[in-house]
């Protein structure tokens, strides 16, 4: 199996997910987007997980290889249908790709915040096993304000209605971070963009708080994660089969 994993910040990568990864004997490729690297052929691969990253889907003009990248996930998912995971602004992307929209998340949605899966979420496979009810990490100030035509909305939250959707039988996108590991909010709060969101949300000085929160709460954050990994490889294992 070859996964291809778009990235558009150095510190945004699938975290907690690489150990699974690891443990399957499954590498992968990186493309750095932000960086300038090439989106090589998609034939070439099984899977394709698209991370997050402080710009918006349509911030065409200060990154204009945004354009390419929806392309590839438009051509990826609809032409190729093959399986894809996005995540926070992988999950934008996904909507933006295949004429969804995007728009202004008000208020911001920053901190450890509730996710409450929808009747179709309750059925899906992805999230079997997964409590119905479950903590997860939030950190974005837009949102799928309309989803593609026949997604299948699997999660909401108070302020937000589509944390996580399917597209076809092997897209899946989420809001939420479940990717996190132990370091990834010291690591995101380095990040200009994401240290104001969190300082326009929380107040100044938020980021000790937000560890200290995400701290107890990490072997669940990471129970969930392993669940929700093994479910999707094996919705996206006949799609892989050669």
């Amino acid at each position: 199996m070859k996964l291809l994993v778009f990235q558009h910040l150095a510190c945004e990568h699938p975290a907690v997910l690489r150990n699974f990864l690891k443990e399957d004997g499954i590498s992968w490729d990186t493309v750095a987007l932000d960086e300038g690297q090439a989106i090589p052929a998609l034939e070439s691969y099984d899977m394709l997980w698209v991370m997050g990253g402080p710009m918006d889907v349509w911030d065409v003009e200060e990154h204009p290889w945004l354009v390419a990248e929806k392309r590839a996930i438009r051509r990826w998912v609809r032409d190729l249908k093959r399986p894809f995971l996005g995540v926070c602004l992988g999950h934008q992307l996904l909507a933006d790709a295949l004429n969804g929209t995007c728009g202004p998340q008000r208020p911001p949605e920053v901190g450890i915040l509730d996710i409450l899966l929808t009747d179709a979420g309750k059925s899906d496979p992805v999230f079997s096993g997964l409590p119905h009810k479950m903590k997860a990490l939030q950190w974005h100030g837009v949102q799928v304000a309309q989803p593609p035509e026949n997604a299948v909305v699997l999660a909401h939250s108070d302020v937000c209605a589509v944390q996580a959707m399917r597209i076809g039988r092997h897209a899946y996108s989420m809001q939420y971070h479940v990717e996190l590991e132990p370091n990834t909010i010291p690591d995101w709060g380095k990040v200009p963009a994401y240290e104001k969101a969190l300082a326009k949300v929380r107040g100044p000085n938020a980021l000790q708080g937000l560890a200290r929160e995400a701290e107890p709460l990490m072997p669940g954050f990471i129970a969930n994660a392993r669940q929700l990994y093994r479910n999707f490889m094996a919705v996206a294992a006949p799609a892989t089969a050669k």
